[in-house]
């Protein structure tokens, strides 16, 4: 059997595949780009103080979280204790000279399950890397 279809070919008919090829394109280049872990999807756990202290104007964000993963930095960047000390030297000389000279406040934020030992070692190394040193906790509520 033979069949006929009356469907002429036109110009009309636009391919799409270029133009999904460039959305997916720029849909990666944007996940690349981006910031993948905000500060607020880390889950960390401050201990409480009485006390609440101001914020500082130039800072160096270091965290640790419950599962001692170290990140540093405003991009959140991932390191381990054995490449902590260049990182954060490295890091400190940036802000150093884009403010100027003047000396950052390295901001340590750890998570309160984190074992003792280990918070003392990175406490150690923030020290050596830098002279300012804040720790992050919250302030105690009183009606707790």
């Amino acid at each position: 059997m033979k069949f006929r279809t009356r469907l002429k070919p036109t110009a009309a008919l636009i391919d799409l595949t270029p133009l999904v090829d460039v959305v997916f394109l720029m849909l990666i280049f944007f996940i690349i780009t981006s910031d993948v872990l905000p500060l607020k999807s880390l889950m960390i756990e401050n201990p409480r103080l009485e006390k609440d202290s101001a914020p500082l104007t130039t800072q160096l964000l270091l965290v640790m979280d419950g599962q001692h993963v170290i990140y540093l930095g405003s991009k959140k960047a991932i390191v381990d204790f054995t490449t902590l000390k260049e990182s954060l030297n490295h890091e400190i000389d940036l802000l150093k000279r884009q403010y100027g000279g003047h000396e950052p406040t390295l901001v340590l934020s750890v998570d309160r399950r984190v074992e003792y030992g280990l918070f003392l070692k990175l406490f150690s190394i923030a020290q050596e890397c830098c002279p300012k040193l804040r720790l992050v906790y919250q302030p105690l509520d009183v009606n707790e």
